[in-house]
């Protein structure tokens, strides 16, 4: 009876405990300024990884939706999302992106994402500051090259 007794408290202290757990407030920032933007584009250079062409560092966030600022020295891999459309604006620099087309040597890269190491087919848009371009769900795209660097506000939007 008495490891019956210690079973049922712990089972009602998980039961308490796992409710709060799940209804913790997610990571939430809804403002950033200017000022942070900028000192976010400074600092991602000494944040990219050798070999990387890639950093990436969040905006605002409110679950599901995160902007991203995307620091960009190079070619990225090919991309397809198939739960969520993509939304780009450029904030500073220039570089190309394909969208359509077909992925090559593509692979799972997680549940939700199909990689590649690039894209046969497609249209290519030049990307400057200001430009806006979003990628349906779906839909292979991969930033193929950058003059120098490119400095992107992403926005992934669930579509299902």
């Amino acid at each position: 009876m008495h490891s019956t007794l210690k079973l049922a408290l712990a089972a009602a202290a998980l039961a308490i405990a796992v409710p709060a757990a799940a209804q913790a407030v997610p990571d939430m920032k809804t403002y950033t300024s200017s000022a942070e933007v900028a000192a976010m584009i400074a600092k991602a250079p000494s944040l990219l990884k050798p070999g990387a062409a890639l950093v990436s560092q969040p905006i605002v966030v409110l679950a599901p939706y995160h902007a991203n600022l995307e620091y960009r020295t190079g070619k990225g891999p090919s991309a397809i999302h198939e739960t969520d459309a993509e939304l780009f604006y450029v904030i500073q620099g220039s570089g190309a992106l394909t969208m359509g087309g077909q992925i090559v040597d593509s692979h799972r890269a997680n549940a939700h994402n199909i990689e590649g190491v690039s894209i046969d087919g497609g249209q290519t848009y030049k990307l400057t500051k200001g430009d806006v371009l979003i990628v349906p769900q779906g839909t292979p795209h991969q930033v193929v090259s950058v003059d120098g660097a490119l400095v992107l506000m992403t926005l992934h939007l669930p579509r299902s």
